[in-house]
């Protein structure tokens, strides 16, 4: 059915109905849905990147070292990048606290100035997320005449 409409001479013209295209979906691809990091995705991250850092001997405490150790041994048991990571992720931002050894002989407040660059540029490229602190905890230093902390062997095989 077609309206009519009146000119302004008197006259009347059809009126033609225009019609909008609906856009399916609601718009860009990226605001449809979200995604969600979890802290152990952060934590690895993080520990990846900390121990790249020259001058990083180890992460975590002696006692979880001790017990990373027992458990990599473990066979199955696989190395922990986690150990002596600690995330908290929000939305859009992240909170790291580290705990580190470092090697003797280097200067401490260099070492952790590196892993917070590192660490912070790693996770903010591959998350997206924004990183809000890196907190790092020296918790030992690594002596060159001191031997690894090896476990004992497990007495059954």
């Amino acid at each position: 059915m077609t309206e009519m409409t009146t000119t302004p001479d008197g006259g009347s013209e059809p009126q033609v109905s225009t019609r909008k295209a609906t856009k399916r979906g609601g718009g860009d691809p990226a605001t449809r849905g979200r995604t969600t990091i979890a802290d152990g995705v952060v934590e690895k991250i993080a520990g990846l990147a900390a121990r790249d850092v020259l001058g990083v001997h180890a992460m975590g405490s002696g006692l979880a070292r001790t017990f990373g150790a027992v458990r990599d041994r473990v066979p199955g048991g696989t190395k922990s990048v986690t150990r002596g990571v600690k995330a908290e992720v929000g939305e859009v931002q992240t909170a790291l606290d580290l705990e580190i050894v470092v090697d003797y002989g280097v200067s401490i407040g260099d070492v952790a100035h590196a892993v917070r660059e590192n660490v912070i540029a790693a996770v903010e490229r591959m998350t997206g997320l924004e990183v809000v602190e890196v907190n790092i905890a020296v918790s030992d230093v690594k002596l060159p005449d001191e031997e690894e902390e090896e476990p004992e062997a497990p007495r059954i095989q």
